[in-house]
């Protein structure tokens, strides 16, 4: 593969850098300002209508959207996609994450709605993507996709106990999801519910489906918010229980056949997982930045913090790791364009794998250095900490990848 960036990724970056400089950068403080003095913290602060307005009249816009759909108005920049490739787009991504709570939604590339985006183009009926994927395209709402279950060990999604039961013209869904991530947020519309049609089926992956639920449906209840390390991630939407009483829906509203719901699951969660790891290398970076700022500003014991020896390991050892895991990110991208998901899945899993784990060594460094301060509300480093660490468990945790990977590994010595 080519590691230098293409012209239309070089001009993207050029284009995104300045958008972060003189928009999002300024804007964290302003959202937080904002967010206080709204009558729910859940509302959205103002300034995410202008970072989102000033990127949609900069092309900046849907830049994870790889369109291989035939969706009308992608490629333009503006319209549904700017056409871009995995490969293109992991530079962008690692951009955005350097503010994770702000730049993914203020380019309308923020999760879940991009893996949602995916699944719809890729699975979806016609009246599926005019309904929920082009208004989401658009920016006009946001979604959820609700799979984790606090009953059961949701690592292994043949567990899920939520059931969605053929009834005439209907599916009556009913089920206890949680973690259901942006479901706190008034602007999601809709649920995209993982559960089984076919409890008793002989083969385990194929006795669950997805089925499309509006939030405004009788018998959704969002019942509270869950917090990650104590914050409730606002700027997502949040993270919430929710509850489906005999919800009642349309047929028309299961997305593909019965029983391909771990096969869609399995398709939709392999560009979550590299756009996550994208993202958490620019988190790293603003990481290592305010550690070298913080580092030549500040003396101890006689002497800057930049000239103690742990301090320069620090520093060392995380642009050690990040170096490698971009490449690592960007041949897993490669790959996934060139020889698709499939082809792609040792080293999809290879990143979510040492992507989080690296990242939170680092971030956990540069909170050592910053005292006090580095735990407080005054730098974003703890939050982005806790950003980090969660991605350790979602799509997946650790020690599933480990085992799928193992097995691949071993199989060709058996």
């Amino acid at each position: 593969m080519d590691f230098a960036f293409d012209a239309r990724t070089e001009e993207l970056r050029e284009r995104l850098l300045a958008f972060m400089e003189e928009y999002v950068y300024p804007a964290e403080p302003v959202a937080a300002e904002q967010r206080a003095r709204l009558a729910s913290p859940w509302d959205t602060p103002a300034v995410f209508g202008e970072l989102k307005a000033e990127a949609r009249r900069q092309g900046l816009w849907n830049l994870f959207f790889v369109d291989q759909h035939g969706l009308p108005g992608s490629g333009n920049g503006a319209g549904h996609g700017a056409g871009l490739t995995n490969l293109q787009y992991a530079p962008l991504a690692e951009i955005t994450g350097r503010s994770p709570h702000l730049a993914p939604t203020a380019t309308n590339c923020a999760a879940p709605d991009t893996g949602n985006m995916e699944l719809l183009a890729q699975f979806g009926s016609e009246e599926q993507k005019k309904q929920w994927l082009e208004p989401l395209l658009e920016g006009e709402i946001r979604s959820a996709f609700a799979m984790t279950e606090p009953e059961v060990a949701s690592s292994d999604a043949t567990n899920v106990e939520t059931r969605i039961e053929r009834v005439g013209d209907e599916y009556v869904v009913t089920g206890r999801k949680w973690f259901i991530s942006g479901a706190m947020n008034p602007d999601c519309k809709v649920f995209i519910v993982m559960g089984k049609t076919d409890p008793e089926g002989a083969d385990p992956r194929r006795q669950q489906s997805m089925i499309l639920v509006p939030r405004d449906t009788p018998g959704v209840e969002v019942r509270r918010a869950m917090t990650v390390y104590g914050y409730e991630d606002h700027d997502h939407g949040g993270h919430a229980e929710v509850v489906f009483d005999g919800v009642r829906v349309p047929a028309a509203n299961l997305i593909g056949e019965e029983g391909g719901g771990f096969a869609i699951a399995q398709a939709r969660l392999g560009p979550g997982r590299i756009h996550h790891c994208m993202r958490l290398i620019g988190m790293a970076e603003r990481g290592i930045e305010l550690m070298c700022r913080r580092a030549v500003e500040r003396t101890a014991f006689g002497k800057p913090l930049a000239a103690q020896g742990v301090v320069q390991n620090w520093i060392a050892d995380a642009r050690v790791t990040v170096e490698q895991l971009r490449l690592l990110v960007l041949k897993t991208a490669w790959l996934m364009d060139t020889v698709g998901n499939r082809g792609a899945h040792t080293e999809i899993q290879a990143i979510k794998i040492a992507t989080p784990r690296a990242v939170v060594r680092i971030l956990d460094d540069a909170v050592q250095l910053h005292g006090a301060g580095g735990v407080s509300q005054d730098f974003p480093l703890a939050e982005l900490w806790a950003a980090a660490r969660t991605l350790r468990l979602a799509d997946g945790p650790d020690e599933v990848h480990q085992r799928s990977l193992a097995r691949r590994e071993l199989r060709q010595y058996m």
